[in-house]
């Protein structure tokens, strides 16, 4: 990501000294220790803009429902039941990365399904956007819900068509069970594990994370907990991914308290922003748009925070000197959104504070036009194309996909745009995404928006250059040059000239964080 490709670098402490040629490094530094990799290509560490490694160390310890693990609502019964038989009386039984998309029986998962496994234990299961879930009756009962229960602002309980709760919870209604990041209850109806057991399930995430040539994230909605999560990591010397927080602003008095803002941390762990939502989800339907969903007349999404306390959020932040990274999919939402930015940026111009729009999915001329004008970085998925799909058509319909996860637009209109997984709402894999972006193809083989495709390098550069750039750390991150942090991954191929429809499989043989190596495939 230099305009070069030098045969090799030298590292001293956490940074790249030097670049070049391998016999000038050698006489640069004689008693350097060298490693030599062979026929792999070194590219700079993946850097995911938008992952929540908090909430994926808290999966980690409970049951893997993804599409990986299982393919039909009877597997599902079947894993919860297993994991019944090891679960103490009255104790949560918890999965995630559900698809109901995907499911053989073609319906959703209810309450009732999950009674059927158990009415003593209290059951969720996280749906994979992360914006809604399903719960069996006892975890309603322990969440204090019947069915006179009022629909929480920002969020709905599901109803079966006689009226009845059916356990499906959306978006604060889920977050209130399951997101101590996000509640605005003095804790999560499902008791988070212990801080022991979470720090075991970091190292899970990271581990599956490095194994992908990720070296950096930006943990897109931390609360205390996980601010203590890391700390206690960096302290024992078990962080091994740089890590760049955005606090959900629930919790916005602790900038305060600990005498911290936007950039405050070190090169391993850092505070990079207030995280906000406006609407709901892609993969979890409920987005708020323009024009309805495709196939219906009256449903627009979901908006989760009122436009006062929107307005609110943005102006503290943006007064006090800290960038906000707002969760916007729909167009009507990411338009909701730039009223309060543009409108902070009137009354007190920062124009070096580059908020951020957190997926920015749905977007149109005039959005871009309005995003370049206040300096706005996007982070769309970057796999959400391979991952959904036909869905997508199903759900938006072709004319809207033409402008969702718009890379292409993003780059010629001048906007500054990252690549993001949303992990665990999408695969965490960079080099998918990669393929992604550039072929715009589902797995299923179904073409969607064929306008937004990109190149391999552009595509390289969201992971890489852009990303830095979207957490403010583009003068030590992103490329392989001296005074840069040596985070680097090596290869089995190179990742601009395979072809585009193979990225996904090229094969990540070592991570290096800092000059250390943190993940060896052959180990």
């Amino acid at each position: 990501m230099t305009g070069d490709a030098p045969g090799a670098l030298a590292t001293e402490g956490e940074y790249v000294a030097a670049t070049g040629t391998v016999d000038a490094l050698r006489e640069r530094y004689p008693a350097a220790e060298i490693v030599d990799f062979g026929d792999a290509v070194i590219v700079p560490g993946f850097n995911d803009a938008h992952a929540h490694l908090a909430v994926a160390a808290e999966d980690m310890l409970h049951l893997d429902l993804s599409i990986d693990a299982v393919s039909s609502l009877a597997e599902i019964d079947a894993k919860l039941r297993a994991e019944l038989a090891r679960t103490r009386p009255g104790g949560w039984i918890r999965g995630s990365r559900y698809d109901d998309a995907k499911m053989a029986e073609g319906r959703v998962l209810t309450r009732w399904d999950l009674d059927d496994v158990s009415r003593d234990h209290p059951i969720m299961v996280l749906q994979i956007a992360g914006h809604w879930g399903v719960v069996n009756s006892k975890a309603l009962e322990l969440g204090g819900l019947d069915e006179s229960s009022e629909d929480p602002p920002g969020g709905r309980f599901g109803r079966d068509a006689g009226g009845r709760l059916n356990g499906i919870l959306f978006e604060t209604a889920i977050f209130d069970f399951a997101y101590p990041q996000a509640t605005r209850l003095p804790q999560t109806i499902a008791p988070a594990s212990t801080p022991e057991d979470r720090l075991r399930g970091l190292g899970l995430a990271m581990q599956a994370f490095h194994a992908a040539g990720i070296t950096s994230v930006t943990d897109a909605m931390c609360g205390p907990d996980d601010i203590t999560l890391f700390e206690t990591a960096q302290r024992r010397e078990q962080l091994s991914m740089r890590v760049n927080m955005l606090l959900h602003f629930e919790h916005y008095g602790l900038l305060a308290q600990r005498e911290i803002r936007t950039g405050s941390g070190d090169r391993r762990l850092r505070l990079g922003g207030i995280k906000a939502f406006v609407d709901g989800a892609i993969g979890g339907r409920t987005c708020l748009m323009d024009e309805p969903f495709e196939g219906t007349t009256d449903d627009f999404g979901m908006q989760t925070l009122s436009d006062a306390i929107l307005s609110d959020v943005v102006r503290m932040a943006h007064q006090d000197g800290n960038r906000v990274c707002v969760h916007a999919n729909g167009d009507r939402a990411i338009g909701k959104l730039l009223d309060q930015v543009e409108a902070a940026q009137r009354e007190q111009p920062k124009p070096d504070l580059h908020h951020r729009i957190e997926h920015c999915s749905i977007v149109n001329d005039e959005i871009l036009r309005r995003m370049k004008n206040v300096g706005a970085i996007a982070a769309p998925f970057g796999s959400y194309v391979h991952y959904h799909g036909g869905k997508l058509l199903e759900w938006y319909g072709p004319k809207r996909i033409e402008r969702m996860f718009a890379h292409r637009s993003f780059i010629d209109h001048g906007v500054a745009v990252a690549g993001s997984s949303d992990y665990p709402c999408g695969p965490f894999q960079p080099l998918l995404a990669l393929q992604s972006c550039v072929t715009r193809t589902g797995y299923d083989g179904t073409p969607l928006g064929l306008s937004q495709r990109i190149t391999p390098y552009e595509a390289l550069s969201l992971y890489t250059t852009n990303a830095a750039y979207a957490s403010g750390e583009d003068d030590v991150k992103g490329r392989l040059a001296p005074g840069y942090l040596a985070d680097f991954v090596a290869l089995d191929d190179d990742p601009l000239t395979v072809d585009p429809a193979t990225l996904g499989a090229v094969g990540v043989r070592a991570t290096y964080v800092g000059g250390a190596k943190v993940w060896d495939r052959a180990a």
